[in-house]
């Protein structure tokens, strides 16, 4: 049974190492002193959920960067 148990932890490591691919932009103490700072506690998946959320925003803005023919991002872009 001790097997057993292993394996499905070995299982939910793989998973979560292959979904975590990219490297965290934010950080997270800043982010959970702001959370903090309104009264409110943050889950464990905050950080990566909100890192996610600036790759694709800023995934949007060098699009945007690029199907107007420049190589500088602006705040317009975003």
């Amino acid at each position: 049974m001790a097997k057993a148990k292993k394996k499905a932890a070995k299982k939910k490591v793989a998973k979560k190492s292959s979904k975590a691919s990219r490297e965290v932009l934010v950080v997270a103490s800043k982010v959970k002193e702001y959370i903090k700072g309104s009264g409110l506690q943050s889950s464990g998946e905050v950080i990566p959920a909100l890192s996610e959320k600036i790759y694709d925003l800023l995934d949007e803005a060098m699009e945007r960067t690029k199907s107007n023919h420049r190589a500088t991002l602006r705040p317009n872009d975003l």
